[in-house]
């Protein structure tokens, strides 16, 4: 018997119980801000997982709105490989949202419609269903092995401190970190992420002199006008030659109509997969500071501009250490009849914060499709997120036999 018809056997066995599992986890409202559902969320995963052998290390995040990270470890024996599989338990959808949608689960054929079926529940109830055909069908080497399960609490927020509490858990020497975030699908092809942008958010802070409008207009400088002319020099930064873009997202300033207005502030942000060009954009955002064009017309006051960078999250690009990861992929997946492709993604995911000290592989999760949407028109130009239910047990299946090449290879 092939290492292929050991597999299918217990993935199609446990398959029902693994979506009832999602369908449960699905129930639990965990929006990022509602810390009680995030954390009641962990709780549950921490009970399904305790069967396969796994202890829970529970850990606060460092922001107090948010709730507890989930870290599941399962002692390899011997001198086992240890393997890292990432996933998340918070969702972007707060409960008056879901209610005010009537977005919940709801299974139409083979999608399965609701709050986190493909971001990212989905992915752990596929890691549970991997996990548990390992144990049954390779049990030496799931015994073996040190399994480390990371789950942020606040991945939509971009936890900056989850990457690495993950690291510390994982050790130098693992041998994977395995993102189970969702696959990209092109022609029945599935796209594993090999590589993904950096993002910097930034502030333009504008500041003026106020003045009447109508008495001393003159006297004034004008901090909207200035933040205009500074939004359009940022946004003039995207260049679509080097995958660089830049998004300006909210604007707030001014007072009275009867006022000159003396500070306009924008807050934004800039995406780039390569390091040196993420630095320049960095460095040119930055050179917006100083004097601005807009000046009084009595004296010649000009205003002032302030540009800080509020937030970094690196590149994860194109390295050789992910790709032979992919290869083992792409060859099981060629062993299945399956085709697998890797691509470069303008999203975050964690593995941004772990390619550069493991070997990281991202998109390993079931199909679906439209995640972070809650919306459902009559026409059906808006369906909210799904997952295939079809695609779990191929998934599973490639997954498990890519990580017995991996682990134990010929």
């Amino acid at each position: 018997m092939t290492f292929t018809e050991i597999f299918r056997r217990p993935i199609e066995q446990q398959l029902s119980t693994a979506l009832d599992f999602l369908r449960q986890m699905v129930e639990i409202n965990s929006w990022t801000r509602n810390s009680s559902g995030v954390n009641q969320l962990a709780r549950f995963t921490a009970q399904v997982f305790a069967p396969l052998g796994f202890t829970a290390e529970f850990v606060q995040s460092a922001d107090p709105g948010q709730g507890q990270h989930l870290f599941l470890i399962r002692n390899g024996s011997g001198d086992g490989q240890t393997v890292g599989l990432i996933s998340h338990l918070d969702t972007v959808f707060p409960p008056e949202e879901e209610y005010r949608n009537n977005f919940k689960w709801q299974v139409e054929g083979q999608h399965i419609y609701g709050p986190g079926t493909e971001d990212i529940k989905g992915g752990t109830a596929l890691l549970w269903l991997m996990l548990s055909n390992l144990k049954e069908g390779v049990p030496h080497l799931f015994d073996q092995t040190r399994w480390v399960i990371c789950l942020n609490a606040a991945e939509e927020e971009l936890s900056s401190e989850f990457g690495p509490l993950s690291l510390i858990r994982l050790g130098s020497k693992a041998r994977a970190a395995l993102v189970f975030e969702a696959e990209g699908r092109r022609e029945g092809v599935s796209r594993l992420v090999r590589a993904r942008k950096g993002r910097g958010t930034f502030r333009i802070e504008a500041l003026g002199r106020s003045a009447h409008a109508g008495v001393d207009h003159h006297r004034g400088a004008n901090a909207i006008a200035q933040l205009a002319h500074s939004v359009l020099q940022a946004e003039a930064f995207t260049d679509p030659s080097k995958q660089l873009t830049v998004n300006v997202r909210r604007i707030e300033g001014g007072g009275g109509l009867n006022r000159v207005p003396h500070q306009a502030i924008a807050d934004g942000e800039f995406r780039v997969f390569d390091s040196a060009y993420y630095a320049k954009a960095r460095a040119s955002l930055l050179n917006l500071s100083g004097p601005g064009q807009i000046l009084s017309a009595a004296d010649g006051f000009h205003c002032q501009l302030n540009v800080q960078i509020i937030g970094e999250t690196a590149p994860w690009p194109p390295n050789a250490a992910t790709d032979d990861l992919l290869n083992h992929w792409i060859a099981t997946g060629s062993e299945l009849g399956l085709k697998i492709e890797g691509e470069e993604r303008g999203g975050l995911s964690d593995g941004n914060h772990l390619w550069a000290a493991l070997p990281t592989l991202d998109g390993l999760v079931p199909a679906g499709g439209n995640s972070h949407c809650s919306e459902r028109t009559v026409d059906g130009s808006k369906l909210p997120e799904f997952v295939d239910a079809s695609s779990f047990a191929p998934k599973a299946l490639l997954n498990s036999m890519a990580l017995l090449r991996l682990l134990q290879p010929c």
